[in-house]
Parts: C-alpha cells; sequence; structure tokens
C-alpha cells in the first residue's frame, strides 16, 4: 500500500483523480471498454469532482458500479447514492457513459445482489475509487467484516458506528431516520480490481486509518484487508494522516 498526503483535500481530490485517471486511461489503451468502482459520501466530494474534469478520458467506452445503497431508501431520497452518483458524476460528464450498474435496493435485495454479482463476473474492474469509514469499513462492510466470502455483493447489516456517521454527515434528520440494511459490495470483490484509489480526508477518520495501514490485517478494521492488495494508494490530508508517522 502506499501513502500520498496531501496539503488538504482539495488537493488530495485532485492527486486521486490525476492517478486514478491515467489509470484508467492505460486500461483504455490496453481494451475497448473499462471498467472502475465509485464510492459516495463525503470523503469522495473532491476526488469525483476532480475526476470528471480529467482530459482525455473516453467516457463513452467506460462502465461504472457502485460499492453500496440502502435497502428501500427511494432515489428521490437527499441520502440516496444512486442520487448522490447521478447528481454529482453521471449528469456532469462531458459524454454518455457506456453504461452505470446502478444498485436497485428498492427490490428484493436477494435478486439484485444475484443480479450484479452476475454483472461484474463478466466485466473485471480496471480501477476500484473507494474510501474508508470512521469504523474502518469498506463500502458497507461493517467491523466485523467477512472476509471469506467470495459473493460480489451482500445484504448487510449497518452497526451503530457507521449509522452514525451518516448522520454526522448530514444525511438524515435523526439516528432513527438511517436505514439499518444495505446492499454492499463485499471486500474481496473490491480487491479484484487491478487498482484501488483510496481517498479519506478528515480528522474523524485518523484512527481507522491508523488501524487500516499500521495494525495487523483484521475483519475488526475492514479497511486493513487493502493491505493485501498489490496496487492500493491511499489518498489522506494531513488530518486524517494525523495518527500515522508521515514524513
Amino acid at each position: 500500500m502506499k501513502i500520498s498526503v496531501a496539503p488538504d483535500k482539495q488537493e488530495l481530490g485532485r492527486l486521486a483523480a490525476r492517478d486514478g485517471a491515467a489509470l484508467l486511461r492505460a486500461a483504455l489503451e490496453e481494451s475497448p471498454t473499462a471498467n472502475i468502482i465509485l464510492a459516495t459520501g463525503a470523503s469522495q466530494f473532491a476526488t469525483l469532482a476532480a475526476l470528471i474534469g480529467e482530459p482525455n478520458i473516453a467516457w463513452n467506452r467506460v462502465s461504472v458500479f457502485h460499492l453500496d445503497e440502502y435497502v428501500g431508501l427511494p432515489i428521490t431520497h437527499p441520502a440516496s447514492f444512486r442520487r448522490y452518483l447521478w447528481e454529482r458524476f453521471h449528469r456532469l460528464l462531458p459524454a454518455p457513459l457506456k453504461a452505470f450498474q446502478y444498485i436497485d435496493a428498492e427490490i428484493d435485495p436477494h435478486a439484485e445482489c444475484k443480479r450484479l454479482a452476475e454483472l461484474i463476473r463478466r466485466h473485471p474492474i480496471d480501477v476500484a475509487f473507494v474510501g474508508i469509514g470512521e469504523n474502518g469499513h469498506l463500502a458497507f462492510n461493517d467491523p466485523p467484516a467477512d472476509f471469506e466470502t467470495d459473493q460480489p455483493y451482500l445484504l448487510v447489516d449497518l452497526d451503530d458506528a457507521c449509522r452514525q456517521q451518516q448522520l454526522g454527515e448530514g444525511w438524515f434528520g435523526t439516528f432513527d431516520d438511517v436505514p439499518r440494511r444495505a446492499i454492499s459490495m463485499s471486500c474481496r470483490q473490491i480487491l479484484k480490481s487491478a487498482h484501488i484509489i483510496c481517498s479519506v480526508p478528515d480528522r474523524r477518520k485518523a484512527q481507522a486509518v491508523k488501524g487500516a495501514v499500521a495494525g495487523p490485517i483484521t475483519p475488526d478494521v475492514p479497511a486493513s484487508i487493502l493491505q493485501q492488495h498489490a496496487s492500493t494508494t491511499l489518498y489522506l490530508d494531513p488530518e486524517a494522516a494525523s495518527a500515522l508517522n508521515c514524513p
């Protein structure tokens, strides 16, 4: 795992997008199409905004998968990740995508997990843009995460720390409004990506970053599994890196 510490979160996003875009262009040079994963949440604002502005990407040859979605939450809700990705990424691109494989968690979640599994098995991921949660989660794989399953998508229960983060970021009015279940890409599926770009700003993530980078690989810190990936770069601002011994 490589670590890049930027002077602030805007520069973090610019660097993550620049490097991710270079990997995406390289994938498109090798193949007629490419596939990427996009994360959501406040930590991804700067990265997605910068990625949209990266030049010379043939977006019409790119398919996008996203990491997770709340079960039963309508796309009209402000916290819907489908809405987030449409408003902050998809509709702002300079050209239409080849495909955007949204998670529809308003239908039978077991059937949706099966549908998505079949899709992603046919579309190996070239670049995954991800983040780390305050509780160390990767996607919505809260601790203790399932490190063993090979299922690409899982129906998961969200722990209180994860739900509190969503409230704290302003996505919901009260704690009770935060859904208790979600569809999430599994940890093992994320690791199948050829390259992983992980954007993590803010001091509230500092202990999770330390656990992911400097601690043992453990389901109790789900993002620690990124240590097993040969091409992961973690992009931090000084506050997120404050618990590490970074130069």
